[in-house]
């Protein structure tokens, strides 16, 4: 069963990304959303791999929701917040619009989804955590995975 949701998430992201001037419908992202909750994406089986010791290129046009969710966990952080359900809430909508934006092809763009299966994963459990430490836990656990895409992508 995690496989066929792992699949399913692949697949709305290939689509996203073959057909950048269409959008998914806000049911559509939900029910993927309500999947990808549930479960995880095996990250150990994928690890990022940089281009001949360069960091990979992204599109233009995806680069501000990756600023502007590392800046929501940022922020966050700093400010002491506790929300963590309305962060996940925020995060998850720069990550919908960041598949939506994706115009990538090729290795770069496969690199790219390695990183984004588990980090959309951990937005998805913070959303389902119960209480502040594991929440706190896991907005550590997003802060770095913004620190590893600015490791493996420009």
């Amino acid at each position: 069963m995690k496989n066929l949701i792992v699949l399913g998430i692949s697949l709305l992201l290939f689509w996203s990304c073959s057909n950048p001037g269409k959008t998914i419908s806000a049911e559509d992202a939900e029910i993927h959303t309500e999947a990808h909750e549930a479960h995880h994406y095996n990250e150990s089986s994928d690890a990022l791999e940089l281009n001949d010791g360069e960091r990979w290129v992204v599109n233009e046009e995806m680069k501000p929701f990756v600023a502007k969710g590392s800046e929501l966990v940022s922020s966050y952080i700093q400010d002491g917040e506790t929300d963590f359900k309305g962060l996940a809430d925020l995060v998850r909508e720069e990550n919908l619009q960041l598949v939506q934006s994706c115009t990538m092809t090729g290795k770069s763009h496969d690199e790219l989804h390695k990183w984004l299966h588990p980090h959309m994963a951990l937005v998805e459990e913070l959303s389902q955590a119960t209480n502040q430490v594991e929440a706190d836990g896991l907005v550590r656990q997003l802060e770095v995975s913004y620190e590893d895409y600015h490791q493996y992508f420009q």
